[in-house]
């Protein structure tokens, strides 16, 4: 069996396409375009020259000496934090935008939590010329707030969004309602593993560049072209999924996933959604959720605003199901304390997304051979407020 998607547009029995009927001419459009765009020449040559000239790729793959050292295995950093605007969101946003060039549309729509895929979409809106609305959670609006203002004077229009726990979730729910409005002209970039068929899959294939370099990186440094371990951090899944992607059929690979514990798995404030979720349909798809006995979905929480989802992406909940990747809850005390060590052992602030995966390190039981490769989503410029702000409570 693989776990990659089905002709159908299914991980196992999670994905599909659940839309509106208004959207599912768009959606049936875009699942028979994708993979012609995407696998065509033209659109390759044009992406990986942006994605070198343009993103700055590849990012760097960083032996942590210190780190190593205390955790007792080889670890190795995927520097996604280095890549143009800061973080891996950019690699889908670049690929999508030329996929919506293709398909004749003239106006982006997006949806944020921390802000980095608005950041993001934004950024390549204004290199090719494009309209772009951003929808983001009131919530988010306040404590993203530097963002906000990058993607401003990038020239998109941020709509806060006040239902709801103004949050992710609820910045997603107004996204799919404008384009239910425009779908004539209007594409929607989606910024996770999240969505109807084919966003999880074109998002995965367009971040799976990360697993690309990690293969020929890892052999030089190691001799061998994978790792013993991955690790990342999951929400809607997009770093995750791009890690993962070229190893995710190869048992030799354990694949770690820290998602948002919150204030504790069992304490209402939480966004573990694999640990608490049950099958459901969200944002058009089936997958694991958080919601009520009756099937309503629950206000999710997490300290990372890009973590702070009810949901995760059916390539996710499809790995979990079948026990293919481990999953580890990191509360925000181990996020935050993860990513203090990580500034003071190797001089590098992380994203509080990245922050989880770094925090399930002390969770795990290494051999000193093993070779670990943590993807550090993000940098921690858009966090120090927070970070700040915790310690000083």
């Amino acid at each position: 069996m693989s776990y990659l998607v089905d002709k159908d547009g299914y991980y196992g029995e999670f994905g599909g396409a659940y839309v509106p009927e208004i959207l599912h001419q768009c959606v049936e459009n875009l699942q028979k375009e994708y993979l012609k765009v995407i696998e065509s020449e033209s659109f390759q040559k044009e992406y990986n020259q942006l994605l070198r000239d343009y993103v700055g790729r590849p990012s760097p793959l960083y032996y942590a000496n210190r780190l190593s050292e205390k955790y007792g295995a080889r670890i190795y950093l995927k520097r996604e934090d280095l890549n143009h605007t800061g973080a891996h969101k950019i690699n889908n946003t670049v690929g999508q935008i030329l996929i919506a060039r293709h398909m004749g549309k003239t106006r982006i729509i997006a949806e944020t939590g921390a802000g980095q895929h608005g950041v993001a979409t934004a950024t390549v809106c204004a290199l090719m010329n494009m309209q772009c609305v951003v929808y983001m959670g009131a919530t988010d609006v306040k404590r993203q707030h530097i963002n906000v203002e990058k993607m401003k004077m990038l020239g998109a229009t941020v709509v806060p969004v006040e239902s709801g726990n103004k949050t992710l979730k609820d910045a997603t729910n107004e996204a799919i309602r404008d384009w239910c409005c425009h779908p004539s002209d209007t594409f929607y970039i989606i910024g996770s593993t999240v969505g109807p068929h084919p966003y999880p899959d074109m998002v995965a294939r367009l971040q799976s560049v990360i697993s690309k370099e990690i293969k020929e990186q890892i052999m030089e440094k190691e001799g061998r072209d994978y790792p013993d371990y991955l690790m990342a951090c999951v929400g809607g899944g997009s770093n995750a999924g791009g890690t993962v992607y070229h190893y995710i059929d190869d048992e030799r690979v354990k694949i770690v996933l820290a998602e948002a514990g919150g204030m504790g798995v069992d304490s209402g404030k939480t966004a573990a959604t694999i640990a608490l979720g049950q099958v459901g349909i969200l944002h058009g798809a089936k997958s694991y959720v958080i919601q009520s006995e009756d099937g309503q979905i629950e206000e999710p929480y997490s300290i990372s605003a890009g973590l702070d989802y009810p949901g995760i992406g059916p390539m996710h909940a499809n790995m979990a199901a079948h026990r293919r990747a481990q999953i580890i809850p990191v509360n925000d005390d181990e996020a935050v304390a993860a990513a203090y060590e990580l500034t003071r052992l190797e001089g590098i602030i992380p994203a509080l997304e990245s922050a989880h995966a770094l925090g399930a390190l002390p969770k795990m039981k290494f051999r000193p051979e093993d070779v670990v490769v943590l993807t550090v989503s993000g940098r921690g410029d858009k966090d120090i407020e927070t970070y700040l702000n915790y310690y000083n409570r």
